[in-house]
């Protein structure tokens, strides 16, 4: 009788921890932590989770990326209410800008992001 009860206790004890888990939402996203815009220079480092470079101070202007994320393949914005404002250089070698909302993650596969500026509004 008391395996029984113990048993009980420990299925009530386990189904309210699943209630109460919090959940993953912006906080992290295939290795990009929360409050970061994360860059993946190649697939590679998109499927394994391995952002390259992250940036998450919000700036009045565009700031050049660095060798770690110039020309990422992949860029993963988990910040919640600040979108990421990036210029990048298409085929044809216009230079370009792109918005990437909170949350949200955009892929470059023929070009070559450039700049970036986190900004604190959330629609694009």
């Amino acid at each position: 009788m008391k395996r029984t009860a113990l048993g009980v206790a420990t299925a009530a004890l386990f189904a309210a921890s699943l209630m109460t888990a919090p959940t993953a939402s912006a906080y992290s996203y295939n290795g990009c932590q929360y409050p970061r815009v994360c860059f993946y220079l190649t697939a590679a480092n998109w499927n394994n989770a391995a952002p390259t470079a992250a940036y998450q101070d919000i700036t009045s202007g565009y700031q050049d990326l660095g060798d770690r994320s110039r020309g990422a393949k992949y860029v993963r914005n988990t910040r919640e209410d600040d979108r990421a404002s990036l210029r990048y250089v298409d085929v044809n070698g216009t230079a370009r800008y792109d918005c990437l909302p909170p949350n949200s993650t955009r892929s470059y596969t023929n070009d070559i992001v450039i700049e970036i500026r986190i900004e604190d509004r959330s629609s694009c």
